[in-house]
């Protein structure tokens, strides 16, 4: 690379690592402001929640980097036209492509850091992040229920407990469970123990009854139990199928083959697809979005015109080029057909950028 491409080069990446950083904060502030419940009203130490908000982050970088490149791009561009030095490069006889080059190059690392997040480093995190949340769910019970007080982890689920025993046992087990507004179910039960079991934890309880009302109009049903288990997942109605693997948690030859017995897989199959060739079409954004920049702001203009519809237009194209992808991705989900439709919006627009580009 000459020098002006180096420096281009410099300044692009030095704000595309300013730009990624902050927005990678917001990002994480706000998912640290939903997780505040792990430490307020489920006994976890703060450094937990910083780990569990940490390790959410990578599943949304494959969208925040391409905009993140987007804005250090069109900053870049502005800067060297606002200060004539894209004036006086153009004047030299350089092209757009002269500029663009060492963008592009950018362009493609950011390119590679998102396939590799996307096939690596999500599908680890968001595994990592299944056994912070698994700790959380079973010291839900085992530190957080204090004896002689109602807890209610979340509404509508209550628990309470007579004392504890010296091995961990909660003794004069009571839970109510009304999350269901069809069915009421109350447990009663002389000690309640905890099981691990592979990815999943178990509430067990022996000798005891269980009072179940479906219908306000008729009596309870009473079911007496010497031993009965309970999933502790059942407690996060978010995860219903937290002992199978979810498509973002699955490594690229899991998606290719999963496993016949997989009950994710059977349930919505398109998920898994749509997931597959998903991480193989974002890489190509940040490419089309270094280019759109290009097509919009990277022409030598007079410092006394205006370029903030220049600046809009790439901004709109943009957006509207990932959300389209996105759109797609729900059809593909739907149907084997529409895969093709997830490559050709961002090589659609990487098509049209360079004609609009050639065209001036």
């Amino acid at each position: 690379m000459s020098i002006f491409e180096r420096y281009v080069f410099r300044q692009a990446a030095g704000a595309l690592l300013l730009i990624l950083l902050s927005l990678s904060g917001i990002v994480w502030i706000a998912l640290a402001l939903r997780q505040l419940n792990v430490v307020t009203s489920q006994g976890q130490d703060a450094w937990l929640l910083f780990k569990m908000t940490t390790l959410a982050l990578p599943n949304l970088m494959a969208i925040i980097a391409p905009f993140a490149l987007l804005i250090a791009v069109v900053h870049t561009l502005n800067r060297l036209n606002g200060d004539s030095e894209l004036i006086v490069y153009a004047a030299s006889g350089a092209t757009v492509w002269r500029a663009g080059r060492p963008l592009l190059l950018l362009g493609a690392l950011v390119a590679v850091g998102v396939g590799l997040v996307n096939h690596g480093g999500q599908p680890w995190s968001l595994r990592l992040l299944r056994d912070y949340i698994m700790q959380v769910r079973t010291d839900l019970l085992s530190q957080v229920i204090q004896p002689g007080r109602f807890t209610s982890p979340e509404p509508r689920l209550t628990f309470h407990i007579r004392e504890r025993a010296m091995n961990g046992d909660l003794l004069g087990l009571v839970m109510q469970d009304q999350r269901d507004e069809k069915l009421s179910q109350s447990y009663l039960a002389e000690r309640g123990s905890l099981i691990k079991q592979g990815p999943t934890a178990y509430l067990m309880m022996t000798n005891g009854h269980i009072v179940r009302r479906a219908d306000p109009q008729k009596p309870a049903e009473i079911i007496a139990f010497k031993s009965y288990a309970i999933d502790l997942n059942r407690f996060d109605a978010k995860d219903e199928e937290s002992g199978d693997l979810k498509p973002r948690e699955r490594y690229l030859h899991e998606l290719l083959a999963p496993e016949p017995d997989s009950a994710a897989f059977q349930r919505a199959p398109g998920q898994f697809r749509a997931e597959l060739h998903e991480r193989f079409a974002n890489p190509l954004y940040p490419i089309a979005f270094v280019l759109i920049a290009l097509a919009a702001v990277g022409q030598a203009q007079s410092t006394r015109q205006n370029r903030l519809l220049h600046v809009l237009s790439a901004f709109v194209m943009a957006l509207g080029v990932r959300i389209a992808g996105l759109a797609r991705n729900f059809v593909v989900v739907l149907s084997a057909a529409a895969v093709p439709l997830l490559y050709a919006v961002p090589l659609g627009a990487i098509l049209l950028a360079v004609v609009a580009i050639y065209r001036g």
